[in-house]
C-alpha cells in the first residue's frame, strides 16, 4: 500500500468505531435518565443491533458484492446514519426514538464488513497489513469513551451530543468514503446461488460434533454478554462512578494488549482451554460487578471491566481461528459470517429480550438491586462454562482440524457429489 491509501483506510477505521463507541456505551444510561426508558425498553434498543446482524448478510451478499463498489455504498450508508443519528438526540420519548436508531443499525451493521472488504482489497498481504490498520479502530472507540468522559456529558445529563458527535463523525466518514480506493463487486458466477451470496454453505460444519458444541456456546455465551452491553454503563453510573465512559475504555485497551498475546496462548493451551478461560473471566467479571463498589471495592469494578480484554480475545478470537482452521479455504469467509451472524445475530437477539426483564424485576426506588443483577448473567455464564468443559472435545481442533474434517467439508450435504 501507498502511504496516502494507509493513512486513508486508518482513518475510515478511527471514524468507523469512533462513531459506534460514541453512543453506544453510554445508550442505557441515555435512555434511562433522558427519556425514562424501563429496562425492557434499554433492550430492545439494543436489540437492533442483532436485527442489523442478521440483515447485513443480505446487504453485503446481494447488494455490495454483485452490484456497487463498497466504498460507495459505505458512504451512501453512513451520510444517511448521520441524519438519523442527529434525528435520535432530539428524540422526547423512547417511542420517538426507537424507530431511527431501529433504521440506523440496519444500515451500520453492513459497514462493519464492508470496511473490512475496503481494508483487504488494497493489501497484498493482509496478514502482517491489516492489524496496523485495524487498531485504529479500537483507538476510535477508547477516544470516544474517554471524550464522554472527559466533558462529564454522563453526570451532567447532556448525552443527547454524544449522538451528535456520532452524527458529525459518520458525515466526515461518508465524504471520505468516496475518496476511498474504488472497491469494485467481484465478478461473480451469473450461477451462483442465494446459498453461495448468503455463506449457507457454511452450515455443514455443523455435522461436526465439535463445532456444533462451539456453536451452540457462542450462542449462549452471548446471553450474559448482552449484559454487560446493554447496562454496564447504567449501574456504573448508579454507582457513582466518575467518567463511566471514560473508565470503560479501559476494556479496549485490555483487548488490544490481550491481542497481541493471542498467538503465544494459542499455541500452548489449545483450543479448549483457551475457549474456558475467556467463559471463566466472564464469570468473575459478573462476580466483580456483583460486589464492587465506588469505596473500599472499586478495584473490582475497574477489575471486571478490564478482563474484558480476556472475554473478547480468548473466546471470540479463539472462535474465529478455530472456525478459520475447520471451514477450509472453500468456507472461510461464510463460516465467519455464520459466527458472526450466530453471535452478535441471534446470541444477542436472545440476552437483549432475557436481561430487560430482568433489570426491570430488581429494580428499587433509588436505581436497581445490582447485586442479584449481576449474579443472573454469572450464573448463566458458569453453566455455559460447565457444560462445555464436559462435552467438548478439542482433540481435532488444531493441528488435525483440517485433516480429520476434510471429508466432511468436501461433501455438499444436499448434493453429495458435490
Amino acid at each position: 500500500m501507498t502511504l496516502t491509501t494507509r493513512v486513508k483506510l486508518s482513518t475510515m477505521m478511527f471514524l468507523e468505531f469512533f462513531i459506534w463507541g460514541a453512543w453506544f456505551v453510554t445508550l442505557g444510561t441515555f435512555l434511562s435518565k433522558n427519556l425514562g426508558a424501563s429496562g425492557t425498553q434499554i433492550s430492545l434498543a439494543y436489540l437492533t443491533q442483532s436485527i442489523g446482524a442478521i440483515i447485513a448478510p443480505f446487504i453485503i451478499g446481494l447488494i455490495a458484492d454483485r452490484f456497487f463498489a463498497a466504498q460507495k455504498i459505505l458512504g451512501i450508508l453512513h451520510l444517511a446514519g448521520a441524519v438519523l443519528l442527529w434525528f435520535a438526540s432530539r428524540s422526547a420519548n423512547f417511542d420517538g426514538f426507537f424507530p431511527g436508531i431501529l433504521i440506523y443499525m440496519i444500515l451500520f451493521m453492513p459497514t462493519l464488513a464492508l470496511v473490512n472488504s475496503v481494508s483487504f482489497r488494497q493489501m497484498k498481504d493482509p496478514g502482517t497489513e491489516f492489524p496496523p490498520v485495524r487498531v485504529l479502530g479500537t483507538i476510535g472507540w477508547i477516544v470516544a469513551g474517554l471524550t464522554i468522559g472527559w466533558l462529564n456529558w454522563e453526570q451532567t445529563g447532556q448525552l443527547a451530543l454524544t449522538f451528535r458527535i456520532a452524527a458529525i463523525a459518520s458525515g466526515l466518514m461518508g465524504l471520505l468514503s468516496f475518496t476511498l480506493p474504488d472497491t469494485p463487486p467481484l465478478k461473480g458466477d451469473s450461477k451462483t446461488t442465494l446459498t453461495d451470496v448468503l455463506g449457507l454453505d457454511a452450515i455443514r460444519l455443523l455435522r461436526s460434533r465439535s463445532y456444533l458444541l462451539f456453536f451452540l456456546a457462542s450462542v449462549a455465551i452471548c446471553i450474559p454478554l448482552a449484559f454487560y452491553y446493554n447496562f454496564t454503563n447504567l449501574f456504573l453510573n448508579e454507582a457513582g462512578m466518575k467518567s463511566a465512559a471514560g473508565v470503560q475504555s479501559l476494556g479496549q485497551v485490555s483487548e488490544t494488549l490481550f491481542m497481541l498475546l493471542i498467538p503465544f496462548f494459542f499455541v500452548r493451551l489449545g483450543v479448549k482451554k483457551m475457549l474456558a478461560i475467556g467463559m471463566l473471566a466472564w464469570v468473575l467479571r459478573y462476580i466483580l460487578f456483583a460486589f464492587g463498589d465506588v469505596g473500599p471495592n472499586y478495584w473490582m469494578l475497574i477489575g471486571g471491566i478490564v478482563l474484558h480484554g480476556i472475554c473478547y480475545d480468548f473466546f471470540f478470537v479463539t472462535g474465529q481461528i478455530y472456525t478459520d482452521n475447520l471451514a477450509g479455504e472453500r468456507f472461510k469467509s461464510a463460516a465467519q459470517g455464520m459466527i458472526t451472524l450466530a453471535t452478535y445475530g441471534v446470541g444477542m437477539l436472545i440476552g437483549s429480550l432475557v436481561s430487560g426483564p430482568i433489570i426491570d424485576a430488581y429494580q428499587t426506588t433509588e436505581g436497581h438491586n445490582w447485586q442479584i443483577i449481576w449474579l443472573i448473567p454469572a450464573l448463566i455464564a458458569a453453566v455455559v462454562l460447565l457444560l462445555f468443559t464436559i462435552l467438548f472435545s478439542d482433540k481435532n481442533a488444531v493441528n488435525k482440524t483440517v485433516a480429520a474434517e476434510e471429508e466432511l467439508i468436501s461433501v455438499d450435504p444436499i448434493n453429495p457429489a458435490v
